[in-house]
């Protein structure tokens, strides 16, 4: 029995194998999987929140990472309330507990990173250069975006290959977050490496409206 046993199982969406392994093996609850994070972000990052909770209780230690990917509110404001630098550092993958609460959709608790000092325009630092507002319209969390836009998000940052908020939004089609975007001075004009701009995207994707919005 080792982490690749309970990675494996992870992938497999296998809970009730996992919930065995960890009865008889719970230090590997806390060992780092080969993608670099814990076993409770990996499920996480595999969207099984209900696995990601299993696994967390059988850790000796849930770190601000893994309290803001999970939502774990009151958890999170005393990690941040002993340690108040926690708030801008980063994790093993690159990721700020902000830009992990807004991918996983966590609203209040974005609320509350901000208010004690969470930086909106800090990207990861893996080099993918994701900020969290790419987080959140990657999430299609509208609050979230409008959040972090109402705290000085910059709208246009590029993330790898120059992909901007706006990119995303209209990749996925959510007008909703277009138009916000746009209404705080989204720049439809901005390619991506390779030429593509916002509305090539809404092209390829079906959503000829979307484009239409953004060539007009």
């Amino acid at each position: 029995m080792n982490i690749a046993t309970l990675e494996a199982l992870i992938e497999d969406n296998k809970l009730q194998e996992i919930y065995d392994l960890l009865n008889k093996a719970p230090q590997l609850a806390d060992q780092k999987t080969s993608h670099g994070v814990s076993p409770v972000l990996l499920a996480c990052y595999y969207r099984k929140p209900k696995m990601a909770e299993l696994i967390a209780g059988f850790s000796t230690e849930i770190n601000v990472f893994e309290a803001c990917a999970l939502g774990q509110l009151e958890h999170t404001i005393g990690l941040i309330t002993a340690q108040p630098e926690l708030v801008n550092t980063f994790a093993n993958d690159g990721f700020t507990p902000l830009g992990l609460a807004a991918y996983f959709g966590h609203e209040e608790l974005a609320r509350v990173l901000i208010a004690n000092g969470a930086e909106v325009n800090v990207p990861t630092s893996n080099g993918f250069n994701v900020f969290p507002i790419h987080s959140a319209v990657a999430a299609r969390n509208y609050k979230i975006t409008k959040m972090l836009l109402d705290a000085g998000a910059a709208v246009n940052v590029k993330q790898q290959a120059g992909f901007t908020p706006l990119h995303a939004a209209a990749q996925y089609g959510d007008i909703e977050i277009l138009i916000l975007l746009l209404e705080h001075n989204a720049d439809v004009d901005i390619r991506m490496e390779g030429g593509k701009l916002p509305a090539d995207l809404a092209d390829e994707k079906g959503y000829t409206e979307i484009a239409a919005i953004l060539r007009n």
